[in-house]
């Protein structure tokens, strides 16, 4: 049976590389973002209070809003990274493997 690309990508240590360190710092990632999200849900739930807390003195901004753009930046600044590191590390290993598949 003749094999394709597809099958002799798998039989590659490299893109096992590929694949582990991807899969990994995806993890980190996702967790980076919902753990601080379902930890603003919860205490929203459990102790309002918190978040109804008036910052900067007498003004009409709350806690809750503060978490809650700081949350929406960090989600932008972990898809930054994400990106900065899938266009380098990612794509010049991806290279490699394609190179070294003959494709």
């Amino acid at each position: 049976m003749p094999s394709t690309a597809g099958q002799d990508l798998w039989l590659m240590p490299a893109f096992h590389q590929l694949v582990s360190r991807k899969r990994k710092f995806i993890a980190r990632l996702t967790l980076g973002t919902l753990v601080p999200y379902y930890a603003f849900v919860l205490i929203a739930a459990f102790a309002p209070n918190l978040l109804a807390a008036r910052v900067f003195g007498a003004n009409v901004m709350t806690a809750g809003w503060t978490v809650g753009v700081l949350l929406i930046a960090g989600t932008w600044l972990l898809t930054g990274l994400y990106i900065y590191r899938a266009n380098g590390e990612f794509d010049a290993l991806t290279s490699e493997i394609l190179k070294g598949a003959g494709q």
